[in-house]
């Protein structure tokens, strides 16, 4: 399908650089994974989500329902694609493959209780890395047990990949 003119503007004026992969939303609006971002624009071409790569958690899809879910690390609200029925297969692809390279290290951390945290070495486009701790809603740092745990994962780490600590 051809990218509406206001989209194409709207990226245009937004800066995005050129898009690896993209896709029809069912609303009319496109997502676009780029070398650097992921970027979702309305069918009149207002840019509704630009977000770096390092900033995805994980993401899945589901192609029964067409649909993929994005879960960032800063532990907002998912953002949910739902893709039109002719969407380009190349799309999910492109944002796995940027999701990964994304991810220069990561080491799951084992928390009393049962609970558990991950620490990632993460690359922004400009090839800077740094670490991060992602946890659940339960991940409580101010307990020095837990504290020590995450910490010394951290370390490790960035050790692993030669940041400093």
């Amino acid at each position: 399908m051809r990218l509406p003119d206001a989209v194409r503007t709207a990226l245009r004026e937004h800066g995005t650089d050129r898009p690896l992969a993209r896709t029809e939303l069912d609303d009319g609006g496109w997502a676009f994974a780029s070398r650097t971002t992921l970027i979702v624009t309305s069918g009149g071409g207002e840019v509704t989500v630009d977000r770096e790569w390092c900033d995805v958690d994980r993401a899945t899809a589901d192609p029964e329902t067409g649909t993929i879910t994005v879960e960032w690390v800063d532990g907002g609200a998912p953002l949910v694609l739902r893709l039109a029925p002719k969407g380009r297969a190349s799309f999910p692809q492109a944002l796995r493959e940027r999701v990964q390279w994304s991810v220069v290290h990561a080491a799951p951390v084992n928390l009393p209780d049962g609970r558990s945290a991950r620490v990632a070495v993460r690359r922004r486009a400009n090839g800077d890395m740094f670490s991060q701790v992602v946890g659940g809603a339960d991940l409580d740092l101010s307990d020095p047990v837990v504290a020590a745990a995450v910490d010394a994962a951290e370390s490790r780490a960035r050790s692993a990949v030669g940041l400093p600590m």
